[in-house]
This record gives structure tokens, C-alpha cells and sequence, in this order.
């Protein structure tokens, strides 16, 4: 019987403890997203581009295509462009079949593909980066993608911006309901993934390719809860 007692002495015990515990609710609040942006000159770009071939065997057509490679990034090369700053994006080799037969089609050659992604790290210089690719013999040129290198130290100044745009969403709220602004709760900004323009560009370009660099528009969105208390 002792031992029964105790029991449900120390069950109550906990349950006193924990009774407070689930009483407490969250503090009432206004949760609100602020928005802002910043345009700035991009400083880094990347082109994409290489080399296909056909031939009849597969052995031609990789052969070909290793040759007319190794024109392009030797040219590359003698255009400053560091090896560190190359990179293999696409390599492939496919069989060709004839079009419009009834039946299993024949293969009737083979496609070599060698592609490159290139970093220009002045940018000024990216027109001329495609003027030796197409000059070396490369007859793919997929896209410029221009970034900002230094995006998140740029962003400072917008998510100052963004966390003013949540307080004033905040207070319109807070008048239409009749309350007033305390504290900020807590701020957590939102990813966003900086814009990527792709521009696709045909391939035989002739010499002095025009390149417009433009500005990136980088933005940042963060959420913000605001306590909130009945106006006085």
C-alpha cells in the first residue's frame, strides 16, 4: 500500500509540473514578409560552348572531334584564359539512325560532341572569349550566364530594406486590427537563387560578337513575427 501511495504521489507531482508547461501558448503576433532588391553590374560570366562532329564509324567522328577540340582550347589558352578557368561540362558519342524507315533503323553514322564551360572573370573581355571559340573552330555556342561574385555582401543594404518593408506591412496590419507593434520575435531570410540569364547564340558568328552585360537584380525576402499588444 506504501508503495501505491508514493506511486500516485510522485504521478500527481508531474502532473502539477507538467500542467503549467501545456498552459503556455504562443505569444500573439503578426508574421509579415519584407522585400527588397539591389541592381548591380555582374563581374563574373561563364560561356558555354564546343565542338560537334559526324562521321560514318564512331572512331572517324571521336577523332574528328578530338582534333578540332584541341584546336579550340589551345586557342583558348593563347588567349589568356587560365586551365583552372576551362571546364569539360559535356562529352558524348551517339549513333545516328536514318529517319522515316519501317522496320529497326539503320545507323547510318555517329555524333561526337565536346563541350566546355569557360569563366571570363572580366567580363568587359567575354565578347572576345566567344570571338576565339567560334574563330578556333567550335560550332556550338550554348550561353552566357552572368553572375556577381560577391552577392551575398551586396545584398547588405537590401535586407536592411527588406526587414523596413516587413515592419511597414506590419503596422498596416496592426492599425487594422486595432493592436500595436512590440519587438521582433524573430527574423529568418528566405533563399532566393540570383537570376540566371541564359542567352542562346547561334553558331558561326562572324568576328566582334556583340555583348550587352547589362545589371544582375539581386533580391532578398525575409520573414519577420512582430509581438503585438492592444493599443492604448
Amino acid at each position: 500500500m506504501k508503495h501505491r501511495s508514493s506511486l500516485a504521489a510522485a504521478l500527481a507531482a508531474i502532473t502539477l509540473l507538467a500542467a503549467p508547461a501545456l498552459a503556455e501558448t504562443a505569444p500573439p503576433a503578426i508574421t509579415v514578409t519584407g522585400e527588397a532588391t539591389v541592381s548591380v553590374p555582374p563581374d563574373l560570366a561563364q560561356v558555354d560552348g564546343g565542338v560537334t562532329s559526324e562521321a560514318k564509324t564512331a572512331r572517324e567522328a571521336s577523332e574528328a572531334n578530338n582534333a578540332a577540340m584541341s584546336k579550340v582550347l589551345l586557342a583558348l589558352k593563347a588567349a589568356n584564359i587560365q586551365e583552372k578557368d576551362i571546364q569539360t561540362s559535356r562529352l558524348s558519342l551517339q549513333p545516328q539512325y536514318a529517319p522515316n524507315r519501317a522496320g529497326p533503323s539503320a545507323v547510318v553514322g555517329y555524333r561526337a560532341s565536346n563541350r566546355v564551360t569557360i569563366k571570363v572573370r572580366d567580363v568587359s573581355k567575354v565578347a572576345g572569349a566567344i570571338d576565339t571559340l567560334v574563330g578556333a573552330g567550335a560550332n556550338e555556342i550554348g550561353g552566357i550566364n552572368f553572375m556577381v561574385s560577391q552577392a551575398s555582401k551586396l545584398l547588405d543594404e537590401a535586407r536592411e530594406k527588406a526587414v523596413a518593408d516587413a515592419r511597414r506591412k506590419a503596422e498596416i496590419y496592426a492599425r487594422a486590427a486595432g493592436v500595436t507593434l512590440g519587438a521582433p520575435l524573430s527574423i529568418s531570410e528566405e533563399g532566393n537563387a540570383p537570376p540566371v540569364p541564359y542567352r542562346r547564340m547561334a553558331a558561326g558568328m562572324v568576328a566582334a560578337t556583340p555583348v550587352a552585360q547589362g545589371e544582375e537584380t539581386l533580391s532578398v525576402t525575409v520573414s519577420v513575427s512582430w509581438a503585438i499588444k492592444a493599443a492604448q
